[in-house]
C-alpha cells in the first residue's frame, strides 16, 4: 500500500537540518493540536520551535505531518511512508481521529465513532483516498457519514459510496452535498442510530449540526471548540458565515439538553472534562455568545 503524500507545490524556503514548517502553512492549528510542546503559532503560521527529544515526541511530529492538509510539516531526511502513519489515531476506545485532513475542508478534523455492534460512523471527512478508506474500514464497517455542515462536505459522497454508507447533512446546507441521501430538517433532534443524535445548530452556517453520542461525545463541527489560549469553550465569532445571533439562539435552545465529556470539533482543539464541568462551561459559553455582535470575517482573530 502507498499514499500520494506529495505536496501540490514546493515551498519557497530551503529545508534546515530538522523538522520545520514550510511557507504553505495556513495556520489551521491542526499541527499544534497534535504536537503542542514542539509547534507553536508565530506570525500567523505554525512554527517548530523545538526538535523532538524522545520517540514519543517524534511520533507526535509524524502525526502532525500526516494530518497537515498542506503537507507543510517536513523533515529533509524523513519520508512520510505508510508504516509511520499513526492514523486512525485512537483518542479512547470509542473515537479515532482520522488524520489526513483535507485542503477541501480547510484542514478540518474528521473522526471515526465505533459502535457497540462493531460498526463505525465517520463524522466529517478526511482527504479522499481509497487506501485510507481501507485503513479506516479496518475498525469496522462504516454505516454512516455524518456531515456537520457545508464547509466539511467535501469527499462525503465518495466515502459514503466506498463504504456503502448513508450520507447525512442538514437541509440548510444541502446545496453543498446535493447527493446526500438522508436529510436532517428543522431544529428538532434526530436519532441517527442507537446512542447517536443529531442536534441542528444553525449559526456558523444555516445547516450546522452537532452530533451527540452515548452521552459522552460531542462532535461540534465548527459551532464551538476548546481554545488553548483561553482554556475554555469558545465560538469562532469572527468566522461565522450565517449568523452569530442565530448561533446564540441555537445554543440557548440546545445546550440544556446536552451532556458530554468530550468536545470534538472540526476546527479548534479537543478536550475531555467531567460532564458537570463541561455542562457548566457550555452554559457560560451560551451566555457569552448572547452578547456577541455580527462582525466581518477575520480568520486571524480566532483564538486557538
Amino acid at each position: 500500500m502507498s499514499y500520494d503524500l506529495s505536496p501540490e507545490a514546493e515551498p519557497e524556503e530551503t529545508a534546515g537540518e530538522g523538522w520545520y514548517v514550510d511557507t504553505r502553512c495556513t495556520n489551521c492549528d491542526v499541527a499544534r493540536q497534535l504536537a503542542p510542546d514542539m509547534i507553536r503559532e508565530q506570525d500567523g503560521r505554525a512554527e517548530v520551535f523545538r526538535q523532538p527529544q524522545t520517540e514519543a515526541e517524534q511520533r507526535q511530529l509524524y502525526a502532525a505531518a500526516f494530518a497537515c492538509h498542506t503537507r507543510s510539516i517536513r523533515h529533509p531526511a524523513h519520508q512520510l511512508t505508510p508504516d509511520l502513519d499513526p492514523f486512525p489515531l485512537a483518542l479512547d476506545d470509542t473515537v479515532h481521529h482520522c488524520g489526513h485532513n483535507s485542503r477541501h475542508t480547510a484542514g478540518a478534523n474528521a473522526y471515526l465513532l465505533r459502535r457497540p455492534t462493531g460498526s463505525t460512523m465517520m463524522i466529517d471527512t478526511p482527504r479522499w483516498s481509497a487506501e485510507l478508506a481501507d485503513r479506516y474500514e479496518e475498525l469496522g464497517p462504516v454505516t454512516d457519514v455524518l456531515l456537520t455542515h457545508r464547509d466539511h462536505a467535501a469527499h462525503g459522497r465518495r466515502y459514503a459510496d466506498r463504504f456503502g454508507a448513508r450520507l447525512w447533512i442538514h437541509e440548510g446546507d444541502l446545496d453543498a452535498a446535493p447527493d446526500a441521501d438522508h436529510l436532517i430538517r428543522g431544529t428538532d433532534p434526530v436519532e441517527i442510530g442507537a446512542g447517536v443524535t443529531a442536534y441542528p445548530l444553525p449559526g456558523h452556517t444555516r445547516g450546522s449540526v452537532l452530533y451527540l453520542a452515548d452521552g459522552m461525545y460531542c462532535f461540534s463541527g465548527d459551532s464551538f471548540y476548546w481554545s488553548r489560549t483561553t482554556a475554555d469553550l469558545e465560538v469562532a465569532a469572527s468566522v461565522t458565515w450565517y449568523s452569530i445571533t442565530e448561533l446564540a439562539a441555537s445554543l440557548a435552545r440546545t445546550a440544556p439538553r446536552l451532556r458530554f465529556e468530550w468536545v470534538l470539533p472540526g476546527h479548534g482543539d479537543r478536550k475531555r472534562l467531567p460532564v458537570e464541568e463541561m455542562t457548566r462551561r457550555l452554559a457560560h459559553l451560551t451566555a457569552r455568545t448572547r452578547t456577541l455582535q455580527p462582525q466581518p470575517i477575520d480568520f486571524t482573530a480566532v483564538r486557538w
